[in-house]
């Protein structure tokens, strides 16, 4: 009885972090789109690193392994998602709290995979990491306010169902379409111009916050019951984060695996 107690509040508490990121659809469309835009040099460097896993499979390993009763996963990653930025704030204006964020893990994660020197699966988790993290900031709610948890304090219905505001956005606006992330992923690649992906081609992730943060001031409805209208405004929007996260992972991932 109590091995049964137990794995049940592990997975209770599975089921209620799954919504602090994008799904898994959507982190693996950022990770498929994201195969598209590399260079060869990244791509050689990334078979080396992870052979025969996709950056589909690894945008979602982050949040795979948040039940691991290891110490890094319970008591260090889980600041690593998302950062917080304050209204009428730059993230320049506050930076990172004592324990970091997920602008300070890049940093962190980008010189472990250029160390060399450093252990395979060190550097291995670093490069998951940072695909899934460069993801999670193109996902407005993962530059909270600092507030409501990103969201997540603040309940909802959507499409009648028991739901929050980041819940939407991580998974809700996406899955709402039923489509495989193959199918998200061959719809949304067929929109991006050579333009568009030209003008998303940044490596600097201020832009990915700012962006995100301007956009989180325009999504908190009036509502507390969200259907059809909230889709019809706002799925386009994430739709083109996630289009702008596949992006945006390639080009940073081509810049740190430059010669």
């Amino acid at each position: 009885m109590k091995k049964l107690l137990i794995a049940s509040a592990l997975l209770a508490v599975s089921s209620i972090q799954q919504v602090h990121a994008w799904g898994q659809t959507g982190h693996r469309v950022t990770g498929a789109i994201a195969e598209q835009y590399l260079t060869a040099e990244a791509k050689a460097a990334i078979e080396k690193l992870l052979p025969n896993e996709s950056l589909a499979q690894a945008s979602t390993y982050a949040d795979e392994m948040r039940s691991n009763p290891e110490e890094f996963w319970q008591k260090e990653a889980g600041a690593y998602h998302y950062v917080t930025v304050p209204k009428g704030k730059h993230y320049h204006d506050v930076g990172a709290p004592e324990q970091g964020d997920a602008f300070t893990a890049l940093e962190k994660f980008s010189k472990i995979v250029k160390d060399k020197t450093a252990p395979l699966a060190e550097r291995q988790r670093a490069l998951r990491f940072i695909v899934h993290i460069v993801g999670d900031l193109h996902q407005p709610l993962h530059a909270g306010d600092g507030t409501d948890k990103g969201g997540n304090d603040l309940k909802l219905e959507f499409f009648w169902e028991q739901s929050n505001l980041h819940r939407v956005w991580d998974s809700g606006l996406i899955d709402r379409r039923q489509l495989s992330y193959t199918e998200w992923t061959n719809w949304l690649s067929e929109k991006i111009t050579p333009e568009q992906a030209a003008a998303w081609n940044t490596i600097d992730p201020l832009v990915y916050i700012a962006e995100s943060v301007a956009i989180r001031d325009l999504i908190y409805p009036e509502t507390e019951r969200l259907s059809w209208d909230y889709l019809y405004q706002h799925l386009p929007t994430a739709t083109e984060r996630l289009q702008e996260g596949g992006v945006r992972i390639a080009a940073y991932l081509n810049d740190l695996f430059k010669q």
